[in-house]
């Protein structure tokens, strides 16, 4: 079985390609844009395999919560090539994609949401297995749902931030342990996908939908100026 899959939430932007259990992957910080990467590092995967798009049985995409702008994207290119081809299309949680990426075990997986926010969301990760505890949400630091129980890995750059800051002093020895440093793959995208499409999973390329969680993207004057951000 042959499956792309994009991911781009983060500043982290990757393509994966899983060919028949093998995993290949390609990744670059971008601080803003990236969209002219996406296509070109899929076609160089495809190129190193031997392959041809038409020989992919589907695609998938890190479906969020995330950047707003990469979200589209990641889901843009995805939907642009499946429908082309005619495959299925597996969205993939952004923050499970984390927890995978991160290791085995429980993890408290965290991005900044930006505007004094963090997206959460709690998972079980025993090898490519991802158990949802705690769906996402996303809120401050200090004011944010928690998962139940001890011996949470922290794992996102939502740890980074300031709100972040709040969020471990609230978790405190229940959080055993904090990689700020790790970011969703497409690599992990694509371990989670793989099971979905191999079983005859998907929806048609049509339906495939980025999941905000949050439905504001931007705060107002005044409440920036509540916040203390200035104009």
């Amino acid at each position: 079985m042959n499956l792309i899959a994009f991911e781009a939430a983060t500043r982290r932007l990757s393509v994966a390609l899983w060919c028949d259990g093998a995993l290949h992957e390609k990744s670059a910080d971008f601080a803003h844009g990236g969209s002219e990467v996406l296509l070109p590092w899929a076609q160089a995967l495809l190129a190193e395999a031997g392959l041809s798009l038409k020989q992919l049985d589907g695609l998938a995409f890190g479906a969020g919560p995330g950047g707003f702008t990469g979200l589209r994207l990641a889901c843009g290119v995805t939907q642009g090539l499946a429908c082309g081809l005619d495959r299925p299309v597996v969205p993939v949680g952004t923050l499970a994609a984390l927890a995978l990426a991160s290791g085995e075990g429980r993890v408290l997986a965290c991005l900044d949401a930006r505007m004094h926010e963090l997206y959460l969301g709690a998972y079980l990760v025993t090898g490519d297995a991802v158990d949802e505890l705690m769906a996402p949400k996303v809120g401050a630091g200090g004011t944010a749902p928690l998962p139940d129980g001890e011996g949470w890995r922290g794992a996102g750059d939502g740890f980074a931030s300031s709100q972040g800051g709040h969020l471990r002093e609230r978790m405190g020895k229940r959080l055993a342990s904090c990689a700020a440093d790790v970011f969703p793959t497409a690599g992990a995208v694509a371990r989670l996908a793989a099971p979905v499409l191999a079983r005859g999973g998907g929806v048609p390329a049509h339906e495939a939908q980025p999941v905000y969680v949050r439905d504001k993207v931007a705060l107002t004057i005044a409440e920036r100026h509540a916040l203390g951000g200035g104009r």
